[in-house]
């Protein structure tokens, strides 16, 4: 008979340290392992998210047998997750559940109270439970030197170019990507023991029964922190909360361990210069970093600059992402892998295949163009990436029109914290569509984002712009609108589905009788 074990992560055994061959000690979490068996049956709840799904294949790819369920199962994850081999359910069963007999059941942070299976597992405490964070810790992380890419922004591209650029230089990199990447075989690879394992680090809470952020898990050895902002306004409470977490992950850095940080963000400065436990490394443009990005430009044939390693050893980059925050990223993720490789000369990472880089997919991913329209999509939902992302098409596609088409859905978007700069980023465009707000049911009018105002700011500022009842309403006002004298770029702003637009104007473009 299994067991009778409580839902919260277990984490009995007591561990001494981990060293490194060479003496050095690595970071224990601030729970510690539990033992399992070699093998084990993995259940995964609400398997077809995308953080979910990239670790259920990571887990297939170690040889744990992985099933999980999820409601109306969906693509891509759903197609991928079939593939390998992964049994999925539609819909929760707690009788189903109980004849599986899993070994642990991995609880999303999207489940709470009221979930079914949660109030079986609750209920009858026969099964081995843990959250996602804890999981990768204990069975992946505990076992590798773990470079965690934590920011408001950007994590998912730094993710990729970390792991591209270690796989590129023969370092057999693990890695787990929080969206389909385009230079690296999926978005996760077990890696080898011992060897590095680059995460995407989020702030946001690890399960309903674990509030800490997800990356306080993830045992760091090298942090990357890109930028901070204030965001997911549904889990802190102002910005001097969200600093407060991002302290408590850079005091789990070892002192063998670097923070690599970007030196010009202001948010991060207070955080930084309290840190006397390890070796802070700034990333920036500003004259006190120790590797700065100088002489920056864009255009149409793409994005150049040199990264500089105190103040010598010049190195020349030339390559197809856009804007300054790609290039931020770029030289975050350069120095993160240098690291890994060689803590004494980071410089000495051949970079050449960053031309070669394409990217992650729904980050400023073209997705079709004829003679005068070109549409791209891109995941920015906050005001930040927003205004980045436009000043960067500005300078490539000179002579355009820009139309943004912005659906606010995150939790924060939803809300009326960002209006002002929300305005400001969407009056970058020469035409803004603004679609209604997600669930906005669920909000409070004083508390909900006036799109309408929002529109009517633009307009008085000198620019077209209109909020929309309906995404299909906006679909057609967008297609009448860049019908006229162009050349137009639409560029498409969500972390959701934009309830379909995105594929159906890709789709209007391609059977445009004027192809280009």
């Amino acid at each position: 008979m299994r067991p009778i074990l409580p839902i919260l992560p277990i984490r009995h055994s007591q561990r001494l340290p981990r060293f490194s061959a060479t003496g050095n000690r690595f970071p224990i979490a601030p729970a510690q392992e539990f033992s399992q068996p070699a093998i084990m049956r993995v259940y995964f709840m609400g398997i077809c998210g995308t953080a979910m799904g990239q670790a259920a294949l990571l887990m297939r790819e170690m040889g744990h047998e992985v099933l999980g369920a999820d409601t109306g199962v969906y693509p891509p994850m759903s197609d991928v997750l079939a593939a390998s081999g992964i049994q999925v359910f539609d819909g929760y069963s707690t009788e189903r559940l109980a004849s599986l007999k899993p070994d642990l059941v991995v609880i999303g942070n999207a489940q709470s109270r009221g979930h079914p299976e949660v109030e079986w597992l609750l209920d009858t405490r026969s099964l081995r439970t843990i959250s996602l964070p804890a999981l990768l810790h204990d069975l992946v992380l505990s076992k590798r030197q773990s470079i965690v890419v934590a920011g408001t922004h950007g994590k998912t591209t730094t993710t990729t170019l970390a792991a591209y650029l270690l796989r590129e230089a023969g370092a057999n990199p693990g890695w787990l990507i929080g969206g389909v990447p385009r230079d690296v075989p999926g978005g996760s690879h077990a890696g080898y023991e011992g060897g590095p394992f680059v995460i995407e680090g989020d702030e946001y809470d690890s399960a309903f029964f674990d509030k800490r952020s997800k990356f306080i898990h993830y045992a760091p050895r090298i942090l990357l922190c890109n930028n901070l902002e204030f965001d997911h306004a549904d889990i802190f409470r102002d910005l001097v909360d969200v600093q407060r977490t991002f302290n408590h992950v850079m005091r789990i850095v070892p002192r063998s361990g670097y923070i690599v940080a970007n030196g010009d963000d202001a948010n991060l400065a207070p955080l930084l210069k309290n840190v006397s436990w390890t070796t802070v490394l700034r990333v920036g443009e500003g004259e006190g970093n120790d590797l700065r990005i100088v002489n920056f430009s864009e255009d149409a044939t793409g994005a150049r600059f040199q990264l500089v390693w105190k103040r010598n050893g010049v190195r020349e980059i030339a390559w197809q992402l856009p804007g300054r925050f790609n290039a931020r990223n770029a030289a975050m993720a350069a120095l993160a892998a240098g690291l890994a490789i060689n803590p004494n000369a980071p410089q000495e990472l051949n970079l050449a295949a960053l031309n070669r880089f394409l990217g992650v997919k729904r980050r400023q991913e073209l997705l079709a163009s004829n003679a005068t329209i070109t549409a791209i999509e891109d995941f920015g939902h906050h005001p930040t990436a927003i205004s980045e992302t436009l000043v960067s098409l500005r300078n490539r596609h000179p002579g355009c029109q820009l139309a943004a088409c912005f659906e606010p859905r995150s939790n924060t978007a939803m809300k009326s914290i960002f209006q002002r700069e929300f305005t400001q980023a969407l009056g970058l465009a020469d035409a803004a569509f603004i679609a209604p707000v997600h669930r906005a049911d669920k909000l409070a009018p004083a508390e909900r984002l006036d799109t309408a105002a929002m529109a009517n700011a633009i307009c008085k500022a000198g620019k077209w712009a209109s909020d929309f009842t309906t995404s299909d309403t906006l679909y057609h006002s967008l297609v009448q609108k860049t019908a006229s004298a162009g050349p137009w770029v639409v560029v498409f702003f969500s972390n959701g589905s934009f309830d379909g637009i995105i594929p159906r104007f890709k789709e209007y473009l391609l059977n445009s009788t004027a192809t280009g």
